[in-house]
């Protein structure tokens, strides 16, 4: 991968919920959920990017803010569940 898991799902997030709108930047423990970056469908949405990309099936009881309502949260859980270093 020539980009890390935070920089790919950093891009995902601005490109579709922000609308390539940077002039606010996002920090790595900002919660995209209670800064109203994205709402239950962003979720799914959000899903259907982590599933795609990285080859991994995310479980019912995996949809929830500890595993998806942050930049780092997000990279954690992509990076746990592909035994991939978060950095990779």
């Amino acid at each position: 991968m020539t980009d890390t898991i935070k920089d790919a799902v950093k891009a995902f997030v601005i490109e579709n919920f922000l609308f390539g709108d940077t002039s606010n930047p996002l920090a790595d423990t900002d919660s995209l959920i209670e800064n109203g970056i994205i709402d239950s469908t962003g979720v799914l949405e959000l899903v259907a990017f982590i599933e795609d990309r990285y080859g991994i099936t995310v479980a019912d009881a995996d949809i929830m803010p500890a595993n998806l309502d942050s930049l780092a949260r997000i990279t954690a859980f992509i990076a746990s569940k592909t035994a991939t270093p978060a950095t990779a």
